[in-house]
């Protein structure tokens, strides 16, 4: 199976596909899953060739339009930020459902018992993007909500044992410090399904769960979305807004920051169509629904005649 990374327009090969009748294979953050990230005309095929455009398709989350090329379609099972979107510079107010009851989607707590040790704060020269849950080694840690298992990892001066898992509301949560893991990379996993073994790996002082909270990579402070005390939610809804991100702004006050957690930068994403043979200005604005004025004004160096396999920039 292949698809083209929406980044990139580069070929590459997924790791495994899912059973076809699994709810994971039918998740829209199935990374075999085939995406509508390209188009294809095919109005000139008797040329020989195809065109390929690149393109920013959004999918409808709960009450959000989600960019697909910018969240859904990257699956990376190394980094745990490969999105590279700012939460500063979120424009819009959005609403993520955290439970669906009708679709028998839920909420659990990764622990029974949740004494927190450490909080969402700056510590140690760094800033720490989760909060510390107690426990003992060994204990049953398990998943938050449904989705899938996007990083199965080790991180030797930090997270230590690792699993990231992505989900259908929009979140994505790791569970670090693990004693051991206890489920693969593309598994399906249920809301209070035990996923790993509570312990004390990596860059760790005592026995304890380290819990992120992410929204397209931007760390969230758990307890906005937990009682722990009370073992809940605070509510079935979260709002995401810019406002959340600010602490950003302390984390680039200090020097020490690691790869994985250092503020992520705005990515902005264009179309292109690549010129062929006859094409003019006004029928590539015609085929794009834009006018020739925005198409000149996006690509300021044009001037005189097409040349075939020139990209114009049309969004």
């Amino acid at each position: 199976m292949r698809f083209v990374r929406p980044d990139t327009t580069t070929i590459v090969e997924t790791e495994e596909r899912p059973d076809s009748r699994s709810d994971a294979a039918k998740s829209i953050f199935n990374p075999a899953r085939k995406l509508s990230i390209v188009s294809e005309d095919t109005t000139r095929l008797n040329e020989g060739s195809q065109e390929i455009v690149e393109e920013a398709p959004e999918v409808l989350i709960d009450s959000t339009w989600v960019r697909v090329a910018g969240y859904y379609s990257i699956w990376d099972t190394h980094n745990i930020n490969p999105y590279r979107v700012d939460g500063r510079r979120i424009r819009d107010t959005l609403t993520l459902h955290l439970v669906d009851p009708p679709r028998q989607r839920f909420a659990r707590m990764p622990l029974p018992t949740t004494a927190i040790t450490s909080g969402f704060a700056p510590r140690w020269g760094h800033f720490h993007f989760g909060v510390d849950l107690d426990l003992d080694t060994g204990d049953s840690v398990r998943t938050a909500f449904d989705g899938v298992v996007r990083i199965s990892n080790w991180d030797g001066q930090g997270y230590g044992n690792y699993l990231l898992v992505r989900h259908y509301n929009g979140l994505e949560t790791l569970y670090g410090h693990l004693s051991r893991p206890l489920v693969p990379v593309g598994t399906f996993v249920k809301a209070g399904q035990v996923i790993g073994l509570g312990g004390n790996t990596g860059r760790s002082t005592g026995s304890h769960l380290h819990f992120e909270v992410r929204y397209e990579g931007n760390p969230i402070n758990p307890i906005l979305l937990y009682d722990f005390p009370d073992y809940k939610l605070r509510g079935d809804n979260f709002t995401v807004t810019s406002a959340l991100f600010d602490y950003y702004n302390q984390v680039l006050r200090r020097s020490r920051r690691s790869s994985s957690s250092s503020p992520p930068t705005l990515v902005r994403r264009v179309v292109l169509h690549r010129v062929r043979s006859g094409d003019t200005l006004s029928e590539i604005a015609d085929r794009y629904g834009v006018s020739t004025k925005k198409l000149k004004r996006l690509n300021p160096g044009l001037r005189g005649k097409l040349q075939p396999g020139k990209k114009l920039r049309i969004k």
